[in-house]
Parts: C-alpha cells; sequence; structure tokens
C-alpha cells in the first residue's frame, strides 16, 4: 500500500488537533480570556485593550484561521487510514466470502456422492 509512514507535518497537525480539541485547552483557553477581559476592565492605569476588546478579537481570529485548516488536515488523515481500513476489511470479507462458497460447493458435492453411494446400495 505504499508508504504509510507519516510525515513531520502530519504528525503535527495530529498533535494539535489533539491539543485543541481537548478540554484542558478549552478551560485554558478560556481561563486566559476572561482574565485578559477582567484585566482590561478593572484595570486602573493601563487598558491595552480596552472594550470592545479588539486585539482579544484579533488574537482569537488567527488562532482559528490556523487551527481550523490544522484540524481538517488531521481529519482528512483520520478519514484516509479508515478508507485503508475499510479496504482491507473490504477485501478480507470477499476472501472469505469466496472460501465459504467453495467450502459449501465441497459440502453439495459430498452430499451428492453420499446420496448416489446410498442409491447405489439400495439398487443392489
Amino acid at each position: 500500500m505504499g508508504n504509510n509512514k507519516p510525515t513531520k507535518g502530519q504528525l503535527a497537525a495530529d498533535r494539535i488537533a489533539e491539543i485543541v480539541g481537548s478540554w484542558k485547552f478549552i478551560l485554558i483557553q478560556s481561563a486566559i480570556v476572561i482574565t485578559w477581559v477582567i484585566f482590561n476592565i478593572i484595570a486602573i492605569i493601563d487598558h491595552w485593550d480596552p472594550y470592545p476588546f479588539i486585539l482579544l478579537n484579533l488574537v482569537l481570529g488567527v488562532q482559528s484561521a490556523y487551527t481550523a485548516p490544522i484540524i481538517l488536515m488531521s481529519q482528512n488523515r483520520a478519514a484516509e487510514r479508515d478508507r485503508k481500513k475499510f479496504e482491507i476489511d473490504l477485501s478480507t470479507d470477499r476472501k472469505a466470502e469466496r472460501e465459504i462458497e467453495q467450502i459449501q460447493a465441497q459440502i453439495e458435492k459430498l452430499e451428492k456422492d453420499k446420496i448416489d453411494k446410498i442409491l447405489d446400495i439400495l439398487k443392489k
């Protein structure tokens, strides 16, 4: 089936998708966003990103712009692995079906031979 060894980019995409798709990441990111908002609301002297938090929106937008395609790459790789596994399973099923059909044909032949022998014995 060719070279199944994943590239460094594919491995990185899988790892990033694994991290970003976890509750740990969601909770940490939520904590960072909440902290960012609180610090910018209650900051007495320096509001580095005052309401409506344009810098925060920019950061989250850039993160999303890169994360979404990386997750899609990982999902495409998973779909390709699933497709290959399905093809192998289908091939195995077809081979097993052919073998079962051959065994059934042999059993039918044995049964016919047995009936023919019984009939020959009865005729004598």
